[in-house]
C-alpha cells in the first residue's frame, strides 16, 4: 500500500457518502409529492455502490429509481384527485430514509476523520524531515 492510498480510499468513501446524502435528501424532500393518478409517482433515488475495479476504495456505480406506481391515497379534497378521490404518492418510507440518512452522515464523518488523521500524520512526517 502506497503512502497516499489511505487518503485515496477515504476520499472515494467520502465522495460515495456525499452522493448517498444527496439522494436521501432528495427523497426526503419529495416524500409528500402528490401527482394525479394518470401520472407516475415521484420516483425515489437509491444509490448503488461497488468496489472500484483494480483499486482500493468504493465508487458510485449508479442511481436506481424507485417504483413509478407509488401508492394510491384517498384525498378527495386534493385538486389533483381523480373522480374517485385518489391521488398518487411516492412509495417512500420516511423512517427508513431517516435511518439511512444517519448512517450516511456517520459514514461521511468517519471518512472525514480518516482524511484529517492522515493529513496530520503526513504533516508530522514532513516536519520530522525538516528538523533532521
Amino acid at each position: 500500500m502506497g503512502a497516499f492510498d489511505m487518503m485515496n480510499i477515504a476520499g472515494s468513501g467520502l465522495s460515495m457518502h456525499q452522493t448517498w446524502l444527496d439522494t436521501l435528501s432528495y427523497n426526503i424532500a419529495n416524500v409528500n409529492t402528490v401527482r394525479a393518478t394518470s401520472e407516475n409517482a415521484f420516483q425515489a433515488q437509491y444509490l448503488m455502490a461497488q468496489a472500484q475495479d483494480g483499486a482500493s476504495g468504493v465508487r458510485v456505480s449508479g442511481i436506481a429509481q424507485g417504483d413509478p406506481e407509488g401508492r394510491l391515497v384517498y384525498q378527495p379534497d386534493h385538486p389533483l384527485a381523480d373522480e374517485e378521490g385518489y391521488v398518487r404518492m411516492p412509495d417512500i418510507d420516511l423512517g427508513s430514509q431517516m435511518s439511512q440518512l444517519i448512517m450516511a452522515q456517520r459514514g461521511f464523518q468517519a471518512q472525514s476523520s480518516v482524511i484529517k488523521n492522515a493529513q496530520d500524520v503526513y504533516q508530522s512526517a514532513l516536519s520530522i524531515g525538516r528538523n533532521a
